[in-house]
């Protein structure tokens, strides 16, 4: 058992906080090269906390270790959405999850295909019209938004325009919550942000109640029917469920899909003929463009993660973009490989965290699989397109979601007209 690399600080002043929410991914790049290892310690918010960059630490962190390591019973999730699948510890959380499965798998999953199918088709089967490039994250946010509150919450943008922009608009001051100081504050023509998201969250929470009182169909008729803790246990975790989480971890994978085979008209190809290399192609985006830099927990008792001493009340975090460029997992960690997860990496999709791994993994991770593949394919079989202008800054901030800083631009071209253009100059 080695001592943990790295300085903890002294409280409030030894803080790193700031410095690593600036730019977590430099943050931690900068330590591995100095401490000449994968797994180090810094202070992160005022606690003294082991960050881990390797896939043996993260498989024990949230595998092996997973019972000595709970959620934060006071991160700020808690405070927005609540006792849920994602915040909760232990047995309860055990009992949730059992709970909950059953309508993201199954016959629940298979349901929702030809709703899936519909939404990514009306939602990009425009992208070429207008003639101008497209601002392939905002896009893709509402496609994501539209998936969401159509199967979680039965509202549907085509039938109820007017519900479906008041969701929208409050999700979105939710959202903000998250991402604000958590300062509930209110003056006169001024609030804080936290304050304005609790006040979303409140107006959200009564049409969710509206929607569980009256609504028999689909998934809000499914998760009544659940056997769970209390009342109010539905209604939290359909406000998770429609939260603005979702449609911008799925726009931010959907970018990096786009960016990365913009002008690859060989990779494109060889993604739509063959269903495994698509599979890689999405594996291998994941592993390079995470869209959540990772996850934290607190040490119930003395521990160890790679060999290093993690003492008792110690925070733990995984930084899920350094996991996925371990180079003692991943050879050429930095590069686009696809078919790195037909060879040396068969099988080695546990490896990734992007959504969590192990017993408290992302419930919803088969049908975030469904969502990309439909809306991938999609694209695939209908265009081609190209970064417009050719050159951009690319460069990615990682907080609160993944994706570049200055949002890209990207010109599609329908495939029908393309071969038109062809036969055309033949």
């Amino acid at each position: 058992m080695s001592k943990l690399p790295g300085n903890a600080g002294v409280s409030v002043l030894g803080d790193k906080s700031l410095e690593f929410y600036r730019d977590p991914v430099i943050f931690c790049r900068q330590r591995i090269e100095k401490h000449r290892s994968r797994v180090f310690v810094c202070r992160l918010l005022n606690r003294p906390t082991a960050f881990i960059c390797s896939v043996q630490g993260m498989r024990e962190l949230l595998c092996e270790k997973s019972n000595l390591f709970l959620k934060d019973p006071t991160d700020l999730m808690t405070n927005m959405y609540g006792d849920t699948v994602v915040t909760t510890n232990g047995e309860e959380a055990c009992l949730l999850r059992l709970s909950l499965t059953s309508l993201f798998t199954g016959g629940c999953l298979e349901s929702s295909s030809d709703y899936i199918t519909s939404v990514c088709e009306r939602c990009l089967k425009d992208l070429s019209l207008s003639g101008n490039p497209e601002c392939v994250y905002s896009a893709f946010k509402r496609l994501g938004t539209e998936l969401v509150l159509g199967l979680f919450l039965n509202v549907r943008a085509e039938e109820q325009p007017e519900l479906y922009k008041e969701i929208v608009q409050l999700c979105t001051e939710h959202w903000h919550g998250l991402i604000s100081a958590p300062v509930n504050v209110k003056v006169p023509m001024w609030s804080s942000g936290f304050s304005t998201a609790l006040d979303a969250r409140d107006k959200l929470m009564a049409i969710i109640k509206d929607k569980l009182e009256n609504d028999t169909q689909g998934f809000v008729g499914s998760l009544r029917s659940l056997p769970l803790p209390d009342s109010s246990s539905a209604s939290q975790h359909l406000l998770l469920f429609i939260s603005a989480l979702i449609p911008k971890a799925l726009a931010s994978l959907l970018t990096s899909f786009t960016l990365e085979l913009s002008g690859n008209e060989q990779m494109r190809r060889r993604a739509i003929e063959d269903p495994d290399y698509l599979h890689g192609v999405l594996l291998e985006v994941q592993r390079l463009w995470p869209p959540f830099i990772g996850g934290r927990r607190i040490a119930d008792q003395d521990s160890t993660l790679a060999g290093f001493h993690v003492p008792k009340g110690y925070g733990a975090i995984y930084i899920s973009q350094s996991v996925h460029r371990d180079p003692e997992v991943f050879q050429q960690p930095d590069s686009f490989l696809p078919e790195r997860w037909s060879g040396r990496n068969a099988g080695h999709e546990h490896f990734l965290c992007s959504f969590g791994s192990g017993a408290r993994n992302c419930i919803g991770v088969k049908l975030t699989d469904v969502f990309l593949k439909e809306a991938c394919t999609y694209l695939l079989k209908h265009y081609d397109w190209r970064l417009d202008p050719p050159s951009q800054d690319l460069e990615y901030k990682w907080l609160p979601v993944s994706r570049p800083a200055n949002p890209p631009t990207i010109s599609f071209t329908r495939l029908d007209q393309t071969r038109s253009d062809r036969s055309d100059t033949s």
